[in-house]
């Protein structure tokens, strides 16, 4: 989860809400690829989730990582909560899981060497101390009393909002994992046509990378349950925003659609302010009830947008969040796909030809039918392998005509990384298929198996 911000000046004229945004535009040669992964850890000899602190813990880890591998340190309320280097951060997510958020990077070869670097830092310190990371959608075998709220103001004042709305949130806050990729965009009209396709076809990510289908030690009849989970967390923060699609839309139609998402908190020295349920339009206006008189600074917009969790959102850059934790492989994919897709004009006029009939039921039909069948879902005569695979070869071509090479200019492009997804669309099959078929096959349902074969 993000970092609360600090500092921006006070809000004195609207027009500042929709400039925060239009301030993310940037010219083609700018553009960079931010790529966020989560992983959970466990004990490797009780299979449990980590606690915070002690020996084998989440604590243990940062510490560790500062220690050894020059990051610096984050606390909140005296506790180390966060690291940050270079332009990257690791974050804690609210039930232990441990986030790299990446720095802003040029090519999929630099994010994936941070990806590698990471992880290879990481397990260096789990192997010592006892402990493992897995990549997956959801927790497959632990329950909710099994997983700890990380000591954050923010995932505590959530997770008592979260018991209020939907049904859940909770189990989103605690046990599931994601990928993200944070790209840009060049202008207003650039961005509409990037949220578009990004939330269009977040359906599709999320069947390519469908990697969920246990959850407290059984089956769940999803292939992504964490995409499930996130159907009914919260009506007022997520979804599939049909409103970026109608004409007229821009950067102040998303700050129309921010200001009417409720708060959660507001940020100041350090701590916590409670605002659960309130209208950032009435701290404009100084009437917020947590905070009488105040008005809002750009660092309170800043961090109230990232309260909002729809499968694409935007902020000063375009976060696409429809895809499941996942195997190492894969975590170089993603960014990939997305920036095959949106950082080459043809490749981004392609996949909008794809999906621009598409109607709002059938973009939530292609949502729901990915997270219950992944790449065998079929929305009328939409069959998603069908449309996995066109996406897929549009990305191709996007990274090909991109032409980043990599390893001194060995490697021509960035089209090697596509290759896990290349094998998904030829087989039918994404990580969920491949866990069922071990559970059902070699595991002979011993769900524990899933540790030792697919941790990092």
């Amino acid at each position: 989860m993000s970092i609360p911000q600090s500092g921006g000046g006070p809000i004195e004229h609207h027009e500042q809400l929709a400039q925060y945004l239009a301030d993310g535009c940037k010219p083609k040669t700018d553009w960079r690829i931010g790529t966020e992964h989560e992983k959970f850890g466990y004990c490797k000899d009780t299979l449990q989730p980590l606690p915070f602190e002690g020996e084998r813990s989440i604590e243990a880890v940062l510490a560790a990582l500062r220690d050894r591998h020059g990051w610096a340190e984050l606390r909140e309320g005296g506790k180390l909560t966060g690291l940050e280097k270079d332009g990257a951060n690791v974050s804690l997510e609210p039930g232990g899981a441990l986030e790299l958020s990446g720095a802003p990077l040029e090519s999929i070869h630099e994010t994936c060497d941070e990806v590698n670097q990471h992880l290879r830092e990481v397990m260096d310190i789990a192997n010592e101390i006892g402990v493992s990371f897995i990549g997956l959608g959801a927790a497959p075998t632990w329950t909710h009393a099994q997983m700890p709220l990380m000591p954050k103001g923010r995932y505590k004042l959530m997770d008592a909002y979260m018991g209020k709305v939907g049904t859940m949130g909770r189990t989103m806050m605690r046990r599931t994992c994601t990928v993200q990729v944070n790209l840009d965009f060049g202008s207003e009209a650039d961005m509409v046509q990037k949220m578009r396709v990004a939330v269009a076809l977040q359906p599709v990510a999320t069947a390519l990378f469908a990697n969920s289908p246990f959850f407290e030690g059984q089956t769940n009849g999803h292939k992504s349950w964490r995409s499930r989970v996130w159907r009914d967390l919260d009506a007022d923060r997520t979804g599939m925003i049909p409103f970026i699609f109608e004409d007229g839309f821009g950067f102040e139609a998303w700050v129309q659609y921010a200001l009417d998402v409720p708060m959660y908190f507001v940020y100041r020295d350090g701590k916590y302010i409670d605002a659960l349920g309130m209208s950032f339009r009435d701290f404009l206006a100084g009437k917020l009830p947590a905070m009488p008189g105040e008005i809002p600074t750009l660092s309170d917009w800043a961090d109230h947008l990232t309260t909002a969790f729809p499968e694409a959102r935007m902020k000063k850059y375009i976060e696409m969040r429809g895809a499941d934790g996942g195997p190492w492989r894969r975590l170089c994919a993603l960014p990939a796909f997305w920036v095959g897709l949106m950082y080459d004009q043809g490749a981004l006029d392609a996949a909008w030809d794809l999906v621009k009939d598409f109607d709002a039921e059938t973009r939530e039909a292609l949502r729901v039918r990915a997270s219950v069948d992944g790449l065998q879902a079929q929305v009328g005569d939409i069959r998603m392998l069908d449309l996995a695979r066109q996406a897929v070869a549009i990305s191709h071509q996007g990274l090909k005509a991109r032409a980043r090479p990599g390893a001194g200019g060995m490697i021509p492009d960035e089209t090697h990384f596509l290759n896990a997804l290349t094998e998904s669309v030829e087989t039918g099959k994404a990580p969920a298929d491949e866990l069922l078929a071990q559970y059902y096959g070699a595991w002979n349902g011993d769900l524990t198996r899933i540790f030792a074969e697919y941790s990092y």
